[in-house]
């Protein structure tokens, strides 16, 4: 071994073996194999330093030791036919691009279908595959760079005769040589990987393999090889084809039929088929659908639900490598109908054009309650996969807002809906929706950077407007991480958009979120204080009953804006004697025209006149009490820690003593106004 490796280091040592190899001269595997070692060592670490004749002798030494080999009458043992590739390989890869361009050809022209030449060109092939294409060894830069060169070249030059030559030995050999048909078709599935897939998936090439699946020696690396083509990325549609084509061959040919088959180790090789076949099915329908080909992802998807009967009996069948090689096909699967159901329900939730938004009745009625059902079946799936329903959602959102100017209400309704819809499928503690899982909180995030900046509020549809604020309310603590949008949403809040919209509903609906909305973020809001009161101190103007003109808001609308009112004055950053003015200024108004009620009150005998007027007298005590409730003792007191939605005022004998009963909660209290009407006593019972 000590002579061996002097041999390996000796600057001319190589032409001895090289000599030897290609005469002959010695018939001892071990010193054969010895000698391609030191062919090795020289072309891998000294073939920049040899000459071109030295270079061209060991060219020609490995042609003649081949040459040899077409001659006798036995190959030589595997071990050194696998070192003889390697070496053949290694001399491809460094003179292919410049001194051997036709190495392939004189490989070709010289074994002819001889089937001791034929082993050593598949076996060169395969070592070439490892040298050039194999991944899993590291290769540096300029490595790398050389062997897309060379895969390039090959590509342009040869690889047609190669693929042609494949052909012919797996025509040729399927009988009389199994074991070198089985050595092509694994050359087959490894060079399939990158080049192009027309030379193979053909019906000539593709008929021969599919023959070859029939014969018990060939069976399994003939399924190895079709596995390899259905893995190869091409066309989704053109994919979908090629694996029906291939299904429909192998389920004539009774191969579906896994109950009758014995062999477990093709029912191993089979499944892992049939799961390549089902996950590129998957794989092309995603795709498709995404591409918004919805005749082709039809098509695909069939192509797929044909797939599961043969699924599911490969998947229970006893051996367990057979159904764990079908595992991944079947998860697959899995994710495809929870998309599939997530698709329809999105359809589904849409409102239809013929929806009567304006007079509601039973048919509208059936549909929420319909749509109720829907939301909770997206809640399910969210359980299930709440990262599938995210990207569907985001999907489906951004694809229509992009182009809201255009879309219809019912789309644009529906994606905003699909986002609201978010905040109860994948539930946040205290609606801490931006903060945790990155994943989740970055798409929330972006759609909602996309909903508030995308002038998406002023669309001009009722159901569109009411979901935009809804949503803008439901992740209002987006605007503590992104407080620089709450300005805009502000506006939207205070003019035609919101508050001043044509359509009572949304007024309506507008006051009660855009109470919500200040209580969450008023820290953030101490430089609009003021602009925010002065818009909306006409809103909160008493209706008296003979003005004759519809106030834009109704009593108990603006209940909620004076409650807004005074979170927004006692949170502000002011000095207490600016927040007594602010306070002063908003409640005069409404002492006045109390006044001025109660003193039409007093002289009025009419009775209906009197109900008008009490009822409005009713609603000033009841905003005074709002605004007073708000602002004193709403952060300080534990009743008031929850939003409470709408009070009751019943009104005694004696106008100024009433009940105040508050609703979704069991607490009450009792008003008692003294002499002066506006300063009274608030008692609340079973409550310290």
């Amino acid at each position: 071994m000590v002579y061996f490796e002097q041999l390996k280091e000796s600057q001319d040592a190589w032409e001895v073996c090289a000599e030897a190899l290609a005469k002959g001269i010695y018939s001892d595997d071990h010193v054969k194999f010895f000698c391609f070692q030191v062919l090795e060592h020289q072309i891998k670490y000294r073939h920049g330093g040899l000459s071109p004749a030295q270079q061209q002798l060991i060219r020609e030494t490995l042609m003649k030791w081949l040459q040899g080999q077409l001659m006798n009458s036995q190959p030589e043992k595997p071990f050194i036919r696998n070192k003889a590739a390697q070496v053949f390989a290694l001399t491809f890869v460094m003179e292919y691009l410049t001194h051997w361009p036709k190495f392939f050809f004189d490989l070709l022209s010289l074994v002819g279908l001889n089937p001791h030449g034929v082993d050593v060109y598949l076996r060169t092939l395969m070592a070439i595959d490892a040298e050039v294409v194999d991944r899993d060894i590291l290769h540096s830069p300029e490595e790398v760079r050389r062997n897309t060169l060379i895969k390039d070249g090959m590509r342009e030059q040869v690889i047609p005769s190669l693929v042609e030559s494949w052909y012919q030995i797996l025509g040729a050999y399927q009988q009389s040589h199994p074991e070198i048909t089985c050595q092509c078709l694994e050359v087959v599935g490894a060079y399939v990987s990158w080049i192009d897939l027309n030379l193979i998936a053909n019906d000539r090439f593709v008929n021969l393999l599919l023959s070859q699946m029939s014969v018990e020696d060939l069976r399994e690396e003939a399924c190895d090889c079709l596995f390899e083509i259905v893995n190869k990325g091409m066309d989704p549609t053109d994919k979908t084809k090629l694996v029906e084509s291939l299904c429909q061959v192998l389920q004539s040919a009774g191969f579906f039929n896994v109950d009758q088959e014995e062999d477990v180790d093709f029912l191993a090789k089979f499944s892992r088929l049939v799961n390549g076949m089902g996950q590129s099915l998957v794989l092309s329908w995603t795709k498709l659908a995404k591409g918004g080909d919805v005749k082709a992802a039809a098509e695909a998807l069939r192509a797929l639900e044909t797939k599961v009967p043969l699924l599911l009996q490969l998947l229970v069948h006893d051996d367990d490598d057979i159904s764990a090689n079908i595992v991944g096909f079947c998860y697959d699967y899995l994710n495809v109908l929870k998309q599939d159901i997530m698709l329809a329900v999105m359809k589904k939730l849409t409102y239809d054009e013929e929806y009567n938004f304006d007079n509601e009745g039973e048919d509208e009625a059936m549909f929420v309650e319909y749509r109720k059902q829907l939301k909770m079946l997206l809640d399910r799936l969210a359980q299930v996969s709440p990262d599938l329903l995210l990207e569907a959602v985001g999907r489906v959102f951004n694809n229509t807002i992009q182009r809201w100017q255009t879309a219809s209400f019912m789309e644009v309704e529906v994606a905003i809906r699909l986002l609201y819809m978010l905040g109860e499928a994948l539930p946040a503690s205290h609606g801490a929706h931006f903060s945790g899982d990155t994943a989740k909180t970055s798409a929330l995030q972006d759609m909602m950077r996309t909903l508030v900046s995308s002038g998406l509020s002023g669309y001009q549809h009722t159901s569109v407007s009411l979901e935009f604020f809804e949503t803008v309310v439901r992740y209002d603590k987006f605007f503590l991480v992104e407080p620089q949008h709450i300005p805009n949403v502000l506006m939207s809040f205070l003019d035609h958009r919101g508050l001043r919209h044509s359509s009572p509903k949304v007024r309506s609906r507008v006051a009660y979120l855009f109470s919500r909305f200040v209580k969450t973020l008023h820290k953030h809001m101490n430089s609009f204080i003021e602009d925010i009161l002065s818009r909306i101190q006409d809103l909160l103007e008493l209706a008296p009953p003979e003005n004759g003109f519809p106030a834009l808001l109704t009593s108990d609308d603006q209940l909620f804006i004076f409650e807004t009112a005074g979170v927004l004055i006692v949170h502000g950053e002011s000095p207490a004697e600016r927040k007594q003015a602010l306070m002063r200024s908003l409640l005069t108004p409404l002492t006045d025209a109390f006044r001025l009620l109660l003193a039409k009150l007093a002289s009025e005998r009419e009775e209906e006149r009197q109900a008008a007027l009490a009822d409005c007298l009713s609603h000033a005590v009841g905003f005074l009490l709002e605004d007073q409730v708000s602002t004193y003792f709403w952060s300080c007191t534990v009743v008031f820690r929850y939003h409470v939605r709408s009070r009751t005022v019943v009104f005694r004998d004696n106008v100024w003593s009433c009940t105040v009963v508050f609703r979704d909660n069991v607490w009450s209290c009792t008003v008692v106004f003294g002499d002066n009407a506006w300063s009274c006593s608030v008692v609340f019972r079973d409550n310290a």
